[in-house]
């Protein structure tokens, strides 16, 4: 088996056992407690307390027409990998209800459902970033809402979604108290998956030496969709000239950068910087 099957296979391995921690915090911890950390699992949980419809069919009815949304407005930045998450995190969920039963719960203490869910989502939704997926829901759709609004960060914008989601968690259950729980499980799972991605919650800048910059270049801008520029460098040593680019890319991007990168030069020399603030297109508005 070549080194490339060899990875892609542990890609989708790893992106696997994430969506099997994320149905299991899902099913386990925060369905049952009606606590919705954010996103479209959230809206599900939300769905199924007010009229009955199971969260692995409200993930597929609002993630499908979602992401061919996103492949018209951006393109194949979220590929294959992405459509993959959302329809094996949709199946375990139904595995995982057929196998512990549909009122099935570990613990009634929503404080515990909180902080556990949290953290198994958390540690599930980093894995998948980590191997270069989404679960598509609210990181599709700030992608999609910042091509309409720009002036607001896709950040910025999933915020706004998580926290519109975790409100309504509270007006469902008509107690406030299951808001403030759904806030602490959306920290948690924030932070933790962070974390996981190599503590990507900040911007990554790239900077990559290689004798195919241009192709390089060229994949990055069409694959990633996000913009590179060429610097001109000169080693003292040799004094030969070769171009230096340089990439920003948001916490998502990361693994699949390397890839793309390592894909067309596994001797490419690459140097990954943490930038605590991104200003300008894509990223962070500029305020005047």
């Amino acid at each position: 088996m070549s080194n490339k099957k060899h990875n892609v296979m542990i890609e989708y391995v790893g992106i696997t056992i994430g969506c099997a921690l994320m149905a299991i915090s899902l099913n386990l911890f925060l369905k049952p407690n009606t606590i919705a950390p954010g996103g479209v699992t959230g809206v599900a949980i939300l769905i199924e307390e007010l009229v009955g419809i199971p969260i692995d069919i409200t993930n597929l009815a609002i993630n499908i027409p979602l992401f061919m949304v996103g492949l018209l407005v951006l393109g194949k930045v979220f590929g294959v990998k992405t459509a993959y998450a959302i329809l094996i995190l949709s199946a375990f969920i139904r595995i995982f209800l057929m196998l512990f039963g549909e009122g099935a719960i570990i613990t009634q203490d929503i404080l515990l459902a909180a902080i556990y869910g949290g953290v198994l989502l958390g540690v599930g939704l980093g894995a998948v970033f980590r191997f270069g997926g989404t679960t598509g829901g609210t990181d599709l759709a700030g992608a999609i809402l910042n091509k309409y609004f720009p002036s607001i960060s896709t950040a910025k914008l999933m915020m706004i979604l998580d926290l519109m989601v975790v409100a309504t968690a509270g007006i469902v259950q008509r107690n406030i108290e299951t808001s403030l729980y759904s806030v602490i499980a959306l920290y948690i799972t924030v932070k933790l998956a962070d974390f996981i991605v190599e503590d990507l919650s900040y911007a990554k800048a790239f900077y990559i030496i290689s004798k195919d910059s241009e192709k390089i270049g060229k994949r990055i801008i069409e694959e990633i969709g996000r913009g590179v520029t060429a610097l001109e460098g000169r080693g003292l040593y040799t004094g030969n000239k070769r171009e230096v680019l340089m990439c920003v890319v948001n916490r998502v991007q990361v693994a699949k950068l390397k890839k793309v990168v390592y894909e067309i030069d596994e001797k490419a020399f690459i140097m990954v910087t943490t930038i605590h603030e991104v200003l300008g297109e894509g990223f962070k508005e500029i305020k005047k």
